[in-house]
This record gives structure tokens, sequence and C-alpha cells, in this order.
């Protein structure tokens, strides 16, 4: 696993219910997980972290499948190899709003902001905010489904309100 945020902490625990070693790599030497999600990856004894260190390269062999990655340390530059056999990348996510320019509000991460809270209406006017623009906590399909459907209901009655004008 990939990374030092709360993803990466909660995936590379995940997947202890199925390999018998996760290397978590970071770039830093502390994750930048919440406590409660950096003790519970750090605390399992399949999880190996591995601090001050990036990816620089992918090892497959003659049937393209994974046998080792390269790493490169942050703090010497020494490059070594670990064995692997698939990795997983939690390093952020950015959502893609960008092509909205300055049209909506957006929060520091560039996420939309639904105003007011709760619903899926922005801050111009029939244009409505749904999925992983705008949720920056659960990020799943699920939950994409669900905030279309709110803004498909949210647009219907703009549309209504805009005809009884």
């Amino acid at each position: 696993m990939i990374g030092g945020g709360d993803s990466a902490a909660e995936e590379a625990t995940f997947l202890t219910r199925f390999a018998s070693k996760v290397y978590l790599i970071h770039r830093r030497d502390e994750l930048r997980a919440s406590k409660i999600m950096a003790d519970r990856a750090l605390t399992n004894a399949k999880v190996e972290p591995v601090w001050n260190a990036t990816v620089s390269e992918y090892i497959t062999d003659d049937k393209g499948e994974m046998t080792r990655i390269r790493i490169k340390d942050t703090v010497d530059g020494v490059e070594r190899e670990l064995e692997v056999k698939c990795v997983f990348v939690a390093i952020g996510h950015v959502p893609n709003a960008g092509f909205l320019g300055d049209l909506v509000d957006t929060d520091e991460n560039g996420y939309i902001i639904q105003q007011p809270a709760g619903t899926t209406k922005t801050n111009l006017a029939g244009l409505f905010a749904a999925g992983d623009v705008a949720d920056h906590v659960y990020r799943q399909a699920i939950t994409a489904a669900g905030d279309g459907c709110r803004a498909a209901l949210d647009a219907e009655r703009f549309i209504t309100d805009l005809e009884e004008a």
C-alpha cells in the first residue's frame, strides 16, 4: 500500500485479511492519517511500515505479473527492492471539478461546496453537485449514486419552481 493518509491506513489494515504481510510505504517518517487510523494500521502485526520511501520502479515477470518494486529512500537516496504480489495506491484524491473554473465555490482541496449543507445545490443557481466532486468523506460509487438521485430531485424542484414563477 502506497500512501500515508486515512485511506492508505484503512486499506492496509483491510488487506491484512488476505495477505500475510502488507507494506505501508510512505514518503515521510510518519503517517498523515488520523491517530486512530494510523494506530490501527501500525499496531497490526501484518503491516510493515516503510518510511521515507517512494516507489521508483514496478518490476514484473515475463507474464507481466508483479514480482517486486524498487523503492528509493527519500533521505539518503538508497534504492532497494521489495518482493510484492500487487500494489495499491492511496495517495490522495483530487476532485475533477476544475472545468467549472470560478463558477462555483470550492473548499481548499477543490471540492464543490454544497449550499446549504445537506443539499446538492451550489452557489450558482441551477448547478448541482453530486458524488466525488463534492464528497470528500465517503467517495464510494454507492454514495455517489445516492447523491446523483438527490441532485436529480433538487434539479426537478428547481425547474418546477422556475415554471411556477
